[in-house]
């Protein structure tokens, strides 16, 4: 794969089981978010193929990126509801949302603006939106930059009951996540 017409990754090959998470390190440049975007289907590779097994597809998928894309003119609350609905359906969207926040701990910022978040919570919201919208591929990008402690004990809780109900993990870090054993892979 290129980034800017450098080649950033070649002759790269892993599988990642259900409930098994993948760390992925490596210095900054050497293709880690490049890699999470080919897997998320956003670019595609030069060459080889990305598959995913066990009858799963791309839409199986919930990529949370190193920026929060958080919609600024909406409230905390609305913007983990349209997740919940976009990537959960719109059953039960409003309960999973209310519980997200409620779990990252931004029930009670649900009618603010999101514009108005700082660095932290507006991670926290990204987060949120990932456990409001339930999918068995979790891709993340440094997912803990900027959180507390507790916010990284948090969300290290939230990645294990992940894994322990059989989805799976691909997570780029510079940082430990607080998970049990995962897998590495360095780049």
């Amino acid at each position: 794969m290129r980034r800017g017409g450098r080649r950033v990754l070649s002759d790269l090959s892993f599988a990642v089981a259900e409930g098994e998470a993948l760390v992925v390190t490596g210095p900054n440049g050497s293709g880690k978010s490049t890699l999470l975007r080919a897997l998320a289907g956003l670019i595609a590779p030069e060459s080889g193929q990305i598959s995913f097994s066990g009858g799963l597809t791309r839409g199986a998928v919930h990529l949370v990126a190193h920026r929060n894309a958080i919609k600024a003119a909406t409230s905390v609350y609305e913007n983990a509801l349209f997740f919940a609905r976009w990537q959960g359906g719109a059953a039960d969207a409003a309960t999973r949302a209310e519980a997200a926040l409620a779990r990252v701990g931004l029930d009670g910022e649900a009618d603010a603006p999101a514009a108005f978040l700082s660095q932290g919570q507006g991670r926290r919201l990204a987060l949120a939106r990932l456990i409001a919208s339930p999918r068995p591929v979790w891709l993340l990008d440094e997912p803990v930059a900027g959180l507390d402690t507790a916010s990284r004990a948090m969300f290290a809780g939230a990645m294990a009951e992940h894994c322990d109900s059989g989805g799976l993990i691909v997570a780029t870090t510079h940082e430990p996540l607080g998970l049990a054993d995962p897998r590495e892979l360095a780049l």
